[in-house]
């Protein structure tokens, strides 16, 4: 019996800034016993549970089951004790595979030698129980990733449970550069206190992230609604019926989006482009509205909730002066979104003092390697 069989116990990846988030969705998904960290979730979960965190959560990055634990001393320890899981059991030779470590404070001070020995022993075992036969490793879509966790010399093995990282929810194909990551626009949208049941406007949408992620959000669809498989469906437990069940029961809450509730706009043809055609992927999609228009020339807006990602240093011209454009940004805010509030996320924070307002709070959360600020601002009528 493997470790999360033994325990009912699995843990999630998270972004740092982003724990008690995540540990209040997962409990409001059914976990039981989650305990937060820097940048992880610990949380007991039977397999109906497991399925509908995987499938449905807008926040974790990754969602782990362990299949065992222990001790090493080197590299070759590290090879015999691996070589213990029957990797004939999990997956099949013309199936393709996938390795990531992650070692620290360890007698192996480099991940991707620890990630390379594991494969050694997964691509061993089936050449020799099928006369040379062994699975390819696919580092991008994998049918099995297998997730390899050091830290002082205590080793973990797991199974990703959703095959990959959650924050690719399959309709982002194209963006501009330097684009938001989509477990963040999620969290922005929640800590917003936006419920998906009054307008929304973003007036620089870029390739459309938080546009698309208030869809998710606003439609009740599941975060993995484009996901063709799932690496929890590889674990040897695995119910069909049980997970067919789960599916239906998510997929029937989904619910319409009232049209025009979410707009969005950017004085880019080409990002507006490619927020057309990232949402339309979704269910519904190809609903949500979006327009070429500078904000400067935006009528005033209907009272609710303005979101939006300025462009910073990395998405525009090298040395441009961002100060007048933040200024008519302020300007947008105070005299044509009154009755309205906005939550502004800025990847350099030294753009805010431009845009003019008084601020009533700002969060620190990085955005990849982005040390930004979420902003909010009452726009009072």
């Amino acid at each position: 019996m493997y470790l999360y069989e033994a325990q009912g116990e699995y843990f999630a990846q998270v972004a740092g800034g982003l724990e008690d988030l995540a540990a209040t969705e997962v409990e409001a998904l059914g976990g039981t016993g989650v305990h937060a960290f820097p940048r992880g979730l610990e949380f007991h979960a039977d397999q109906p549970t497991l399925q509908r965190v995987v499938y449905c959560s807008r926040l974790l990055s990754r969602v782990l089951a362990p299949l065992t634990r222990f001790d090493i001393t080197s590299a070759e320890d590290l090879y015999l004790k691996t070589k213990k899981i029957d990797w004939t059991h999990l997956m099949t030779f013309d199936e393709t595979f996938a390795v990531h470590a992650n070692v620290s404070n360890c007698v192996i001070d480099n991940s991707h030698f620890a990630a390379l020995k594991v494969k050694d022993v997964v691509a061993d075992m089936f050449r020799k129980r099928y006369k040379g036969k062994r699975p390819s490793v696919d580092v991008r879509d994998p049918d099995l990733s297998i997730n390899l966790h050091i830290r002082e010399n205590v080793a973990t093995v797991s199974i990703d449970c959703a095959g990959g990282a959650l924050h690719r929810r399959g309709y982002r194909l194209d963006s501009v550069e330097a684009p938001m990551q989509e477990t963040l626009a999620a969290a922005i949208l929640d800590i917003s206190g936006w419920k998906g049941t009054e307008p929304l406007y973003d007036p620089m949408c870029g390739s459309g992230t938080l546009l698309s992620e208030a869809w998710l959000k606003a439609a009740r669809l599941p975060a993995g609604c484009l996901r063709k498989k799932f690496g929890f469906q590889k674990l040897p437990d695995h119910d069909k019926r049980v997970w067919f069940k789960t599916r239906l029961e998510v997929d029937n809450g989904v619910r319409s989006v009232r049209g025009g509730m979410i707009r969005g706009s950017d004085l880019d043809p080409a990002a507006v482009k490619k927020t057309r055609s990232n949402n339309a992927r979704l269910p519904g999609g190809d609903e949500l509205r979006v327009k070429t228009c500078d904000f400067r020339d935006l009528g005033e807006q209907k009272p609710g909730l303005i979101v939006c990602n300025p462009p910073y240093g990395v998405r525009l011209q090298k040395g441009e002066d961002l100060g007048p454009l933040m200024k008519d940004f302020g300007d947008f805010l105070k005299q044509k979104c009154q009755g309205s509030r906005a939550w502004v996320y800025f990847g350099n924070p030294e753009l805010i003092k431009q845009v003019g307002l008084k601020t009533k709070r700002k969060i620190p959360l990085r955005n990849g390697g982005l040390d930004g600020r979420l902003v909010h601002y009452e726009l009072f009528r």
